[in-house]
């Protein structure tokens, strides 16, 4: 498997996590978002989002991360990624899809770009739209864990929520996002960054971090 993918990209976090956590090896390749590679004909001409992360995987180009984490856990069942209860496999796609089609829309790059190039917002204006769409998720959802009385991880081990929540945490720390009432997120998050598995997905260790040592 390739995934082409941007070290600090949330969605391209999701892939290497749900890789890492199954245990399939993959090369990951590089596409710099502030270089506008994804546009590439070369790149748009395999994915016409024009988006990363991009999966060649089993003789076809795969896009759109919340599709390709379900495909691959379909694909290769052994360490699945969600519950085999039925109600269990609703909570967490309930908790996942929050973050994932609440959030990834009004704070991803294209957007930021356009609030900063076509309205003339200031990067301290676009912060605080930033950490006002989180808070509209990421407090309801703290208050989902409370009632659900999560331990370290959503369930017995890291899931699909996990490798959701993961990048999502990553970058609200990148825009200053006050965690101090979120206990719940924040044990989940440190029981996940003591795996290996999160270590090596880490943006820190990725091979196209230009500050990688």
């Amino acid at each position: 498997m390739k995934l082409y993918g941007y070290f600090r990209s949330s969605t391209s976090y999701r892939l290497r996590i749900a890789l890492e956590l199954k245990g399939l090896a993959y090369e990951n390749i590089g596409v710099n978002l502030l270089h506008s590679e994804q546009k590439d004909e070369g790149f748009t001409s395999r994915n016409p989002f024009g988006s990363v992360p991009l999966l060649e995987a089993d003789g076809r180009d795969r896009a759109q991360s919340m599709a390709m984490i379900e495909w691959l856990d379909e694909a290769y069942p052994q360490k699945p990624l969600l519950p085999s209860d039925i109600e269990d496999r609703y909570t967490a796609r309930e908790l996942t899809y929050a973050i994932a089609t609440e959030l990834h829309a009004p704070l991803n790059l294209p957007v930021l770009k356009y609030l900063k190039n076509e309205y003339g917002k200031s990067q301290d204006e676009i912060d605080i739209w930033y950490r006002h769409w989180l808070a509209r998720t990421l407090v309801p959802l703290e208050q989902r864990l409370a009632q659900l009385g999560t331990g370290d991880f959503l369930f017995d081990k890291p899931g699909i929520f996990e490798v959701v929540l993961m990048p999502q945490i990553y970058n609200a720390r990148r825009f200053a996002y006050d965690f101090g009432d979120a206990p719940h997120m924040m044990r989940i998050e440190a029981a996940c960054l003591a795996l290996p598995e999160f270590q090596r997905a880490h943006p820190d260790n990725q091979n196209d971090n230009p500050e990688r040592t």
